[in-house]
Order: structure tokens, then sequence, then C-alpha cells
């Protein structure tokens, strides 16, 4: 056995195949798939004879539960005569995992995500899926590194908007502990209350 086919069943090759079960297993319920890994994370605790969930697994089945629509529509760019609703389940379940690996995982070469994309239509579906998987990804793969980069742009703006409403939100709250102290520094004495709201800020 080569190292390259060595390492394709490795760890992370399993991790793949679990993700991919555990998809197209959410899929069938019509559950998330992370509500499916959490199940069997307790039924591993529960049975040592349960094999427990890889870290890569947990990171594969997030990823793509949280950017399934994105993922959905860069797929079905590239099917060309078909509709990702006419695949076969577990077809769709490889193509999100390998695109998601795509898009998001950039420890993971764009030949290794297809690859084990392959790979796994080889051990799960179909003898036409293989080499359909390969084509639909092989397009992917030219367009890739732009959607990449638009993700992490894409990604960037969003956080710079959330540090930017953040700091608004501390100038405010610092205006109203300025107009606090100067509505304390001009009570006269009264009773709580009679000053305004801030009066009797030391009951909160």
């Amino acid at each position: 056995m080569s190292n390259n086919r060595f390492k394709k069943f490795g760890a992370r090759h399993k991790a793949r195949r679990r993700s991919v079960d555990f998809l197209f297993e959410a899929e069938a319920r019509s559950c998330k798939p992370t509500a499916v890994a959490s199940e069997r994370v307790a039924l591993a605790a529960e049975n040592d004879q349960m094999p427990p969930v890889a870290e890569y697994t947990h990171t594969v089945v997030h990823g793509v539960e949280q950017n399934q629509q994105r993922l959905d529509d860069v797929i079905s760019t590239h099917l060309h005569d078909w509709t990702l609703e006419r695949l076969p389940a577990v077809d769709r379940a490889i193509l999100r995992v390998a695109t998601w690996e795509l898009l998001y995982a950039t420890d993971v070469p764009s030949v290794v995500a297809v690859d084990e994309a392959v790979e796994l239509a080889k051990e799960l579906s179909t003898d036409d899926s293989p080499g359909f998987i390969n084509g639909v990804l092989g397009q992917l793969v030219l367009v890739a590194p732009q959607l990449r980069a638009a993700e992490e742009q894409a990604a960037a703006a969003v956080a710079a908007l959330e540090s930017e409403q953040g700091s608004d939100s501390d100038d405010r709250a610092a205006a109203r502990d300025a107009e606090g102290g100067q509505g304390e520094s001009g009570h006269d004495g009264g009773q709580p209350g009679e000053s305004g709201p801030y009066a009797s800020r030391t009951d909160w």
C-alpha cells in the first residue's frame, strides 16, 4: 500500500466518511447534522464499543451546517443538466463536505479534498458517482481561490461591522454614564426620585 493510499484511510479519511454519514442521516431525519453528532457523542459516552466522534468530524459537520445554503448555491452553479435535489442523497453529502473543504478548510489542499470525495463516492455511492463528483469538483477547483477570497472578505467585513457597532455601543454607554454623573452632581439632597431617573442610581 502506498503512502498516499495509507493517508486516504487514515484519521482524516475516517472523519470525512463519518461526516458524510451524519449529513446523510440528518437529511433523512430532517434534523440538524450537529444534532446527529451530539447523539453519537452521547452514545459513545455510554457504550465503549461505540467509536468516539473525531474532532475533524465535528469541524466538518458544524461547518457544513453553518454554510449549507452557500455550499448548495456553489454546487448547483456547477451542475449541468442536473439539480442538487435529483442527486442521490449520499452524493449531496459528499459534495457538501468537499465543497466546504475547498472554500473554508485552509489547511486542506484542493487536490486532497477532491481525491477524498471521489474515494468516498467509490465506497458509498453508485458506480457513476465517482466520475460525476470528480467532474463537478474539478470545475469548482478552478474557481475555489476566488470563492475562498470572497468568503474571507465577507467575513472580514462582518467582523469590522460588529467591531464598529460594539464601539458605538461603548460610546453611548459612556455618554449615559457621563450624563448620570452630571445629574448626581446637581442633586440638592432631596428625596430619591426628585431629580430625575439617575437620582436613585444607588438603589439599582
